[in-house]
């Protein structure tokens, strides 16, 4: 705490009033917040597609038998090629390419599709993982039981593999997404005026960084809390599993 105060004195309070000028957080405050509504809401539709898309991706991945060796690899590719791409990079192309590539439908689309677009393409990839991980983690008897009863693969994943998987990679999903919403800083660069496009328009007029460190608050508010909750699934799975 000493060395922040000696910090925000410094130079006769300069950073103090480049980062934490109170006025300029007050005016600027309300317009960053109802901004931040883009950002929300890119979040949460991005976040939705993100759960099917990388469901479709991981059944895929696991398809057994020879002749279905084709999908498992178009789903090994998908994961692999995505996840290399930074997203900042994906944004652009998805954003600035599918509009001047001109197909049908797709290339009449507003930012705000783009920008959803973009981030479900490469959460999907990253969530297709997760799936992965948690399908695999419920035990072989349990499948085996189940088409013992006379139950089809499909109906074995459905009603058997899937509840439980789920229900064991609950706390990575909802990490996952605390991670996507600050993603949505980076539809900025598509013409959006989210949270941070707003705050630097205003830190451009005032010459003065203060919005941005609004910004910065309000993602925190948003997060943390989110955090913590994941932090209590965690313990209260731990504990079930001592339990066991």
């Amino acid at each position: 705490l000493p060395i922040f105060t000696t910090v925000l004195l410094a130079n006769d309070g300069a950073v103090r009033q480049v980062f934490f000028s109170r006025d300029l957080a007050q005016q600027t405050f309300e317009p960053i917040l109802r901004a931040l509504w883009l950002n929300i809401t890119v979040a949460v539709v991005a976040m939705a597609l993100v759960l099917v898309l990388g469901l479709v991706v991981a059944v895929g991945r696991l398809l057994p038998g020879r002749s279905l060796a084709p999908i498992r690899m178009l789903a090994i590719a998908w994961t692999d090629l995505l996840r290399a791409i930074p997203t900042i990079i994906l944004v652009y192309l998805v954003g600035f390419g599918l509009p001047l590539a001109g197909l049908p439908v797709v290339s009449d689309q507003s930012p705000v599709f783009y920008a959803i677009l973009a981030l479900s393409l490469s959460g999907s990839a990253y969530i297709a993982e997760t799936y992965r991980t948690g399908i695999e983690s419920v035990h072989p008897s349990q499948v085996a039981a189940s088409r013992s009863l006379g139950l089809s693969s499909a109906r074995t994943l459905r009603l058997v593999v899937l509840p439980q998987a789920v229900r064991r990679i609950v706390p990575a999903l909802l990490t996952f997404f605390v991670g996507l919403q600050k993603d949505t800083a980076l539809i900025g660069i598509l013409g959006l005026v989210d949270a941070f496009a707003q705050a630097r328009i205003f830190s451009a007029n005032y010459f003065n960084l203060t919005p941005v460190v609004v910004v910065c608050a309000l993602f925190i508010i948003l997060t943390i809390p989110q955090t913590r909750f994941v932090d209590v699934l965690l313990h209260r799975d731990d504990r079930k599993r001592g339990r066991r």
